[in-house]
C-alpha cells in the first residue's frame, strides 16, 4: 500500500472541505478504495498506485476550480470527480478582473476603469499613487492587491498604515492602551483584511508580524523589504512624512499611497505633501499616479452627488 500527502492551498481549508466536511465526504464516496485522511492543510492518502494517481489529478483539478472560482458547490465537485474539470474550466466565467477571492464568498474585483489602471500599474511599477474622492474603493482594491501578493508568496508580508492626525494633542485622553488608542483611525483598513483573510489566519498574521497595521510615525526609521506597503489617507501627511515614508522602501517592496486631496485634516500650518507630490516625483522611472473621480464611486449613488455638489461649491467659491 502507498502513501500520497497532497496539501491543500488555501488559507482556510475548511472551506475546501465543506461545512461537516461535506465536500470531503464527496470526494471520499468517489474513491472508496482509498483511506483518505484530512490533517489540518493536508490530506494524507493511502492505497494503490494507480488509484493514488488518478486521485491526485482530480484533486488537482478541484483545487485549480477551487482557486479560480473561490468557492466549491456539490455538483462542482461531482463533475470534476467524474473527469469533467476540463469543461466546468472552459465554462467559467471571465475572471481577468477578479483580485482577489475573499470569505464567505466574496469576489473583490477592479470594478471600475480606474481601478482597473490601479492593478496593472501595479504589475510594472514599484510606487503606485492612487488619488481621489471618498467611496472610490482606493484603499479597499490595494488592500485586496497586497493579501493577492502576499497569498502568491510574491511578498512575506503586508504593512497598512494611516497618518492619525485627528488624535493630535487629544491622543492622551482617550481610552486604552496606545493600541486602543488608535485602532480606530485604523478600523477601515481591519475591515477590509476581514473581508479577505478569515478570522483565525488574520489573528495568526497579526501575532506574526506577517500583517502590521500601524500609525505613520511608527515607520521611522525602518527599512521595509519583501512587503507590500500601503499608506492610506497620504492626504494627511506632511511633506516630510511623505518623503519619509517613501524611502522606508526595501530593495524588494511594493508601495501603494492612496489620498483624496479635498479632505485633508492637517493644521493649516501644516501643509499636506500629497498635492505637490506628482510635481515632484513625476519623472521617475517606476512610481506612477492613478487619478480617480466621480465616476469610480462605488458605494451609494449618493455619495457621487455629494462629491460633485462639493466640487462645484468650492469651484464658485474661489
Amino acid at each position: 500500500m502507498n502513501e500520497l500527502l497532497i496539501r491543500i492551498e488555501s488559507d482556510n481549508p475548511v472551506e475546501f472541505y465543506g461545512i461537516n466536511d461535506r465536500h470531503l465526504y464527496l470526494i471520499k464516496k468517489h474513491f472508496p478504495k482509498l483511506k483518505i485522511v484530512a490533517r489540518g492543510d493536508t490530506l494524507k492518502v493511502l492505497g494503490e498506485q494507480e488509484e493514488l494517481d488518478l486521485f491526485e489529478k482530480r484533486i488537482q483539478a478541484l483545487q485549480h476550480y477551487f482557486a479560480t472560482n473561490g468557492r466549491l458547490s456539490e455538483d462542482v465537485i461531482e463533475e470534476i470527480m467524474n473527469g469533467n474539470g476540463e469543461k466546468l474550466t472552459a465554462n467559467s466565467p471571465d475572471q481577468k478582473d477578479v483580485i482577489v477571492f475573499g470569505n464567505n464568498g466574496i469576489v473583490v474585483k477592479a470594478r471600475t476603469a480606474n481601478q482597473r489602471k490601479m492593478v496593472e500599474s501595479a504589475k510594472t511599477n514599484d510606487v503606485v499613487f492612487a488619488i481621489g474622492p471618498a467611496g472610490t474603493g482606493k484603499t479597499y482594491t490595494a488592500v485586496a492587491m497586497a493579501v493577492r501578493a502576499l497569498k502568491n508568496k510574491e511578498v512575506k508580508k503586508i504593512v497598512l498604515c494611516r497618518p492619525a492626525v485627528e488624535a493630535g494633542e487629544s491622543l492622551g485622553f482617550l481610552p486604552g492602551d496606545l493600541k486602543e488608542k488608535l485602532d480606530p483611525y485604523l478600523q477601515p483598513l481591519y475591515d477590509a483584511l476581514y473581508d479577505m483573510i478569515p478570522p483565525e489566519k488574520m489573528v495568526s498574521f497579526i501575532e506574526n508580524r506577517i500583517v502590521e497595521i500601524a500609525p505613520l510615525a511608527f515607520m521611522r526609521g525602518r527599512t521595509l523589504d519583501h512587503a507590500y506597503v500601503i499608506l492610506d489617507e497620504a492626504q494627511n501627511a506632511t511633506e516630510g512624512q511623505l518623503k519619509m515614508f517613501l524611502t522606508r522602501m526595501g530593495a524588494s517592496a511594493k508601495f501603494i499611497i492612496t489620498g483624496d486631496i479635498t479632505q485633508i485634516d492637517l493644521p493649516r500650518n501644516h501643509p499636506s505633501g500629497l498635492p505637490n507630490a506628482e510635481y515632484i516625483l513625476k519623472n521617475i522611472k517606476g512610481i506612477d499616479f492613478i487619478h480617480l473621480d466621480g465616476s469610480d464611486v462605488v458605494r451609494h449613488r449618493l455619495v457621487r452627488n455629494v462629491i460633485e455638489a462639493y466640487a462645484i461649491h468650492t469651484e464658485n467659491t474661489k
